[in-house]
């Protein structure tokens, strides 16, 4: 069903069934694919694996030929944000890499992103992801019944900007079930008790993105990837996360 003022899909819990398997099969699929992303592997390499994982679990790619993007993940490395596109060079030691995946199982989808080190990596960029992890788990935290779409954002952008980081503006997380992006849209910053009211059934892809340096961003000329302006580290952590009677459940972790 529909909230009216704000076009906000609530969904049943026969529905929810069907995302909680889709958001497990994500899970799963991303934790092989991130096991491969180490030295002298490309991102088409990861890429590949990510689509023939999906399709023999009978699934979909859910961002393949999504508005023209032809791959099955976005692989963002260092200073990429979001929405890398994969390509043919070989990850070194010392990047990290940011890795979104989704599936659509049954018509609905399922989304997360996670940013690993591939080899050793620097202590700034440690703590970097250190800090991207625990920001998504202080946003899910807040998706419970009465709290507000601000107090999501909120928790990100005060526990994000106390370390010293910046939570990138431009681009937010959102609702998600038949349609990979639904209302509401989720922003990494906000104020307590404000925006929408959160309720059961709701499902949002909650997705802190975080900088090393300054918040603005710019896209590259292949028209997808995302970067940070000032050429800094940026990580990316998503989850599928419903709202229910008893706070949030996250469909995607395993």
């Amino acid at each position: 069903m529909l909230l009216q003022e704000r076009k906000i899909e609530l969904k049943s819990p026969r529905e929810i069934e069907i995302m909680r398997r889709a958001g497990h099969l994500v899970g799963e699929i991303l934790q092989q694919v991130a096991a491969e992303a180490r030295p002298g592997m490309s991102t088409l390499d990861l890429d590949a694996l990510a689509e023939r994982l999906t399709l023999k679990a009978g699934a979909k790619p859910a961002f393949k030929n999504y508005r023209g993007y032809r791959h099955t993940i976005c692989a963002s490395v260092n200073d990429q944000v979001v929405h890398g596109v994969p390509s043919r060079a070989a990850l070194q030691a010392g990047d990290i890499i940011g890795i979104d995946f989704g599936v659509i199982l049954e018509g609905f989808y399922g989304d997360s992103a996670i940013t690993l080190p591939v080899g050793e990596i620097s202590d700034e960029a440690r703590r970097l992801l250190e800090a991207g992890k625990e920001a998504l788990e202080r946003g899910i935290a807040q998706a419970a019944p009465d709290k507000r779409l601000g107090d999501i954002g909120a928790a990100v952008q005060t526990f994000v900007e106390d370390l010293g980081y910046s939570v990138v503006r431009e681009m937010v997380g959102h609702g998600i079930g038949r349609a990979l992006h639904e209302e509401p849209q989720v922003p990494n910053y906000g104020r307590p008790d404000t925006g929408a009211r959160l309720r059961p059934g709701m499902v949002l892809a909650i997705e802190p993105m975080i900088n090393v340096g300054g918040s603005e961003i710019e896209t590259l000329d292949d028209g997808w990837t995302v970067v940070t302006e000032d050429g800094s580290l940026s990580a990316h952590f998503e989850h599928t996360v419903a709202i229910t009677e008893h706070g949030p459940e996250v469909l995607t972790r395993l």
